[in-house]
């Protein structure tokens, strides 16, 4: 998978740097973590990465594409909790992000992960 190149120095995701943070899992570097494998997921959603984002989607809920709203701006991401098991985890979260130069908005979900062969994928979400 080719992500897009990051310009700004620091990783969308909270990291000190796209390239020693999210970049090597984008190119494929397999997750330690459920969270890393969130934060990756975040970045990818900032970066429009679509391969990568159904690549890390667990296949029993994984859609057929994604389609960005070229007036989102992701703003940031505050992780609140995570909990993790031999082959599941979750991960609780804050997405900042405005539409169309609108007011900033806040997602907040709850996501569940699945490890399949030592690799972490994303399985669905419960959104507050």
């Amino acid at each position: 998978m080719k992500p897009q190149t990051q310009k700004a120095a620091n990783c969308p995701c909270g990291g000190l740097s796209y390239q020693s943070c999210c970049a090597p899992i984008h190119a494929g570097a397999p997750a330690r973590t459920a969270e890393q494998l969130m934060r990756s997921r975040y970045c990818a959603y900032v970066m429009q990465l679509e391969e990568y984002l159904l690549a890390t989607w667990h296949e029993s809920r994984r859609p057929e594409v994604i389609e960005f709203d070229a007036r989102t701006r992701w703003l940031g991401l505050s992780v609140l909790a995570q909990s993790e098991a031999a082959d599941s985890a979750q991960v609780e979260f804050i997405a900042r992000y405005a539409e169309g130069g609108g007011r900033a908005q806040r997602l907040h979900e709850v996501s569940r992960f699945a490890r399949v062969d030592s690799h972490w994928f994303y399985v669905d979400g419960i959104v507050d």
